[in-house]
């Protein structure tokens, strides 16, 4: 493993080093770079003329139209977070659902499934689900262990249901289509909801004490007016899917394209509830902009590192540590799995994403793994991170936002389960790997023995010599 030399092994360990000591991700990347690119210079790796690669691969990240799709997304997430959109989907399905044991659960699930397929973002749709609903449930009865967990697990749901921020940039990484990861999400998406409303709907058989059904009294829409409030909600909610979503699957548009028609029609949404202030938008932009520059970075930083890692044989390292892994191809999901599991207690989903990823892509090509089925499986690991206590983003966004009477340990023994259900679907996607492929169109994907063995089957036409004597 040492034959590749010393500087890899040591660049993975000053980068572990730095991010124990609390040192932003961003700066100890590209300082941890720069400093072993002079010492591999010295150690004579490479020359100095290697290290002029690094402008170009800078510009190519600041000039990529793909990685415009990033402040886009977040608007609209930050955008319909203000509209009031989610206040009518709650009500109309908290009304509808209501009247059974766990309904106020089971709308919880459901909305935050419709709001991850337009706002793309966890804050948007904790924020948003949590404040409508924690009075709620604490009125009616509710175990806060419950509650709290359904809440934070309907908004990571955001994590793998298109157009998820996440992979937009797995796909960037990895070098395949967005739309086709977009594709290959579906099925995970489809299969993580359900399984969020069948324990949900275990718990209201067997302990239903938990999760009361509202009272008549709550329960005020019925008939003619629930479905106007139902269609109030859904109708925007379609509308925006359609324009996200299906304009990206059908080819009218790009994932940047789409994402700034849902910014405007996040816009729209906002002035027809008469919610559109420009208090709103400034706030809006400016975090968008906080999101947006910390993405771009840490992905420059990420850039320096990766580099100067590949040129002291790092992948070479990464790839003969990785493929003598026993159990081969299913060994190697089941490290890297686990792997990613526990650094996303101290990583968040996009240093996972710009430090882990591409080194794991050259011993994915070796062991034949579909990197589109590969980026799918690790978006939905990585929805964990929001959900590990205690450091997860979704738990931060609830207590941020939950009363004092809400202790911390309820909201970190309530994810508990929500993250076993996450890991189930872990374990089935790599049982099962139709749950992704299924959904991918069936295009030829061509691959080095496939065009050459395609260009040896071309029929070249006969040339007749030229007669050249007159």
């Amino acid at each position: 493993m040492l034959d590749y030399g010393l500087l890899a092994p040591a660049m993975f360990a000053g980068l572990i080093l730095f991010l124990l000591i609390g040192f932003p991700v961003a700066f100890s990347l590209a300082s941890l770079g720069l400093f072993f690119g002079f010492l591999a210079i010295e150690a004579h790796y490479f020359g100095v003329e290697f290290m002029q690669a690094l402008p170009a691969r800078v510009f190519g990240i600041m000039s990529n139209e793909l990685l415009l799709a990033i402040p886009f997304f977040t608007l609209m997430g930050v955008v319909l977070e203000r509209s009031g959109l989610a206040e009518d989907l709650m009500e109309g399905f908290g009304q509808l659902f209501g009247s059974m044991p766990g309904g106020l659960a089971q709308a919880v699930i459901f909305v935050g499934a419709i709001l991850g397929a337009i706002t793309g973002t966890v804050a948007a749709s904790v924020i948003a689900i949590g404040m409508i609903s924690i009075p709620i449930m604490m009125k009616y009865g509710y175990d806060m262990k419950i509650g709290t967990g359904v809440i934070a697990a309907s908004g990571t749901i955001t994590q793998v249901i298109p157009p998820s921020l996440v992979l937009i940039v797995l796909a960037f990484q990895l070098g395949v289509p967005v739309g086709d990861m977009y594709l290959g999400a579906i099925g995970p998406s489809i299969l993580q909801v359900l399984l969020f409303s069948a324990f949900i709907l275990l718990v209201s058989i067997f302990q239903p004490q938990r999760v009361p059904a509202l009272p008549p009294e709550a329960r005020s829409l019925r008939g003619r007016a629930l479905w106007s409030k139902l269609a109030w909600g859904m109708v925007p909610s379609l509308v925006l899917i359609f324009l996200v979503l299906g304009t990206i699957f059908l080819g009218i548009a790009s994932p940047t394209e789409a994402g700034a028609m849902g910014s405007m029609g996040a816009i729209l949404l906002a002035l027809a509830h008469r919610r559109f202030n420009w208090r709103m938008l400034r706030e809006s932009a400016g975090g968008t902009m906080r999101i947006t520059t910390m993405v771009i970075f840490i992905l420059i930083g990420a850039t320096v590192f990766s580099l100067v890692f590949q040129g002291v044989n790092g992948g070479k390292w990464i790839e003969h540590l990785l493929s003598h892994i026993p159990g081969g191809r299913l060994g190697f999901l089941i490290f890297i799995n686990v792997f990613i599991f526990f650094i996303a207690f101290f990583l968040d989903f996009f240093e996972i994403v710009f430090i882990i990823v591409p080194l794991l892509i050259p011993t994915a090509h070796a062991l034949g793994i579909d990197l589109i089925w590969l980026g799918v499986l690790l978006c939905v690991n990585m929805q964990t991170a929001f959900m590990h206590p205690p450091f997860g983003f979704a738990l931060f966004y609830l207590r941020g936002i939950a009363p004092p009477e809400i202790k911390s340990r309820d909201i970190y023994l309530g994810s508990i389960p929500w993250i076993i259900l996450q890991l189930i679907l872990v374990a089935l996607i790599i049982t099962f790997p139709a749950i992704v492929d299924y959904w991918i169109a069936d295009t030829a994907k061509l691959n080095d023995a496939g065009v050459e063995q395609q260009l040896n089957d071309i029929q070249m036409p006969s040339i007749a010599p030229l007669d050249l004597d007159p």
